[in-house]
């Protein structure tokens, strides 16, 4: 189960790692916050969560496997946002990665931590209710 929640999530990761620098350099751009809002790892969470519940719902455990896949691709992809946290407060590049926390130990609470069950928990409610849809359709079709 979870090899195979560990591959559903590897793609999601590989992409994720690239999201945030490209928001930090969007930002650095002077992109207003609104343009940038939408290039985010909440979003990205969401559309693979509609994506898995497609892809699931004919497992035998897919919920169980949608949330370890969360679990797995959430505090990965949000570890990137922490090294972004680090490298605007240390040269002081002044981006909003760098306004909220004022030590490693905070930022890396919130930015990985927390910051993961804000992409887990809706993650989940969504793609519960993909799976759910996807096997109400399976069961109307027979």
């Amino acid at each position: 189960m979870f090899l195979r929640a560990l591959s559903l999530a590897k793609t999601p990761v590989l992409i994720a790692i690239f999201v945030t620098p490209i928001r930090f350099f969007l930002e650095l751009a002077g992109l207003p916050e609104n343009v940038i809002f939408i290039i985010g790892l909440l979003w990205l969470t969401l559309a693979f969560a509609v994506y898995w519940g497609i892809k699931l719902y004919n497992e035998k455990q897919p919920y169980l496997l949608l949330l370890l896949s969360l679990i797995i691709f959430s505090p990965i992809s949000r570890f990137t946002v922490f090294v972004v946290w680090w490298i605007d407060t240390k040269w002081s590049i002044g981006t909003h990665y760098g306004l909220y926390f004022d030590n490693w130990v905070q930022a890396l609470l919130n930015h990985v931590v927390y910051g993961a069950l804000v992409q887990i928990i809706p993650g989940f409610l969504l793609g519960s209710m993909t799976l759910a849809i996807m096997r109400y359709r399976k069961s109307v079709k027979k």
